[in-house]
């Protein structure tokens, strides 16, 4: 099935980058770059992000191409020991930033080329870094994935997961030959799905492991810690970074900024960055169909991006340090007890609490990335006057969901009412924002 599915995933790979340009009447269903481009953005994508708070990360284990061929290519490769270098834990944050960036540089929502260089690039890099190092393991997938973050995330809201008995590992009922857990999860300390692939691998190994259901809020009510890497990647990535991503292109404000330094440009008699002779493997480039970026387009898309993840990744990060400033905390390692209340002795509280916006971060991604599916659709005359009205449901569903989790993890730190009701709210101001930019995409501009 694996095997099937990459045959599948190389051919809408690279096939497309090999045929010409589709023109304005070309069809899903008569064109096959159309057709990929509504297959990997209009399906892939958008629902994959779906299934992870479904059903974990069940894609890893059994679907995604990378991470089959990753571990295909260990299996077959050189088996060095992992690098020290590649353990660090700002990949994910880097890796998803970079990535995100980079696509809309080249405009891989849209162009064949693009898609090849972007996804088939990282294709390429799972199967070096396979090849490499770890022996029959997804080195790629544990460390250097730009979308492991993002899923590792998402996957802590599953409801149900592969639990460990800790009693029975210790006394098992048989004994079994070794299992190979290909995303290097230490299984006897497995304690959430973030990191497990789904696989089943170790399913009634030892007798200790069986899959089992949960509250979908029980990893990270009780069980997740957070650290200050997914903290950037919940706030400064999902809810900043990838907002001005998913934005710019429809803002009128992009346009004025842009307007403004050309004037200046003129002005001043400096004409090079208005050139359009940037190579498409780095600007957006195709003279063919009329859609050429300048090195002024690419510094302004770059300035918008920046721009949305301070102007809302900032407040939302101040939202959140205010209520930790506020609330106390339990006793655990960074924290210190002064005159009888608890004070921060480090960021972990702040950490803790970035959690719960989780379910708003994941639908603003949905939201941005299936902004592609409802285009594609309209160009295909499918009736859509449903789907404003689904895209705010479904964010105000998320919203509430992530500020009844914050409330919960408010009472984790045993503060009075009034001091919960307060990280409450400072928590949900500095959210809004991150509400307003999605009104002004999908309402305003």
């Amino acid at each position: 099935m694996q095997w099937t599915i990459v045959a599948v995933y190389v051919f809408l790979l690279v096939v497309p980058a090999m045929l010409p340009l589709p023109d304005r009447t070309a069809s899903i269903f008569n064109n096959l770059t159309v057709f990929a481009q509504f297959a990997f953005w209009g399906i892939w994508w958008p629902f994959v992000l779906v299934s992870m708070p479904l059903l974990g990360r069940a894609w890893c284990g059994w679907f995604c191409p990378e991470g089959m061929l990753s571990e295909w290519a260990s299996g077959h490769g050189r088996g060095r020991a992992i690098p020290k270098w590649m353990r660090w834990g700002g990949w994910p944050f880097v890796a998803f930033s970079l990535t995100t960036i980079y696509g809309q540089l080249v405009s891989v929502y849209q162009y064949p080329w693009a898609v090849l260089a972007v996804l088939g690039g990282s294709t390429v890099a799972a199967i070096m870094v396979g090849w490499l190092y770890g022996r029959n393991k997804r080195v790629w997938c544990k460390y250097l994935c730009p979308v492991n973050g993002v899923f590792n995330l998402l996957a802590k809201l599953a409801p149900w997961h592969y639990k460990v008995d800790e009693d029975a590992w210790r006394h098992p009922e048989r004994r079994t030959e070794t299992i190979n857990c290909a995303p290097l999860v230490p299984l006897r300390h497995m304690t959430g799905a973030s990191d497990c692939h789904m696989c089943g691998r170790c399913s009634d190994y030892r007798g200790a492991i069986q899959l089992t259901p949960r509250s979908p809020e029980a990893e990270i009510v009780h069980t997740a810690s957070g650290d200050g890497w997914q903290t950037a990647l919940i706030v400064f990535g999902l809810m900043g970074l990838a907002v001005g991503a998913f934005l710019w292109s429809a803002s009128p404000w992009f346009v004025t900024v842009k307007q403004v330094a050309a004037t200046w440009l003129v002005e001043h008699d400096t004409y090079w960055p208005l050139a359009q002779n940037a190579p498409w493997f780095l600007l957006t480039h195709y003279p063919d169909v009329n859609d050429s970026f300048s090195w002024l387009d690419g510094g302004v898309i770059l300035l918008f991006i920046f721009g949305a993840a301070a102007c809302v990744g900032g407040p939302i990060y101040l939202g959140l340090w205010c209520a930790d400033r506020i609330l106390p905390l339990p006793h655990q390692p960074g924290v210190k007890k002064v005159t009888g209340a608890w004070v921060p002795g480090g960021s972990a509280g702040l950490h803790k609490m970035a959690l719960g916006l989780i379910p708003a971060a994941g639908i603003g991604v949905f939201l941005g990335l299936s902004a592609t599916t409802v285009t594609l659709l309209q160009h295909e005359g499918v009736p859509l006057f449903w789907v404003p009205w689904l895209r705010f449901s479904l964010l105000a569903l998320a919203m509430c969901w992530s500020l009844r989790l914050v409330w919960r993890l408010t009472g984790e730190r045993a503060g009075r009412m009034g001091q919960r009701i307060t990280a409450l709210g400072f928590v949900a101001l500095g959210t809004l924002p991150f509400c307003l930019a999605w009104v002004l995409f999908f309402a305003v501009w």
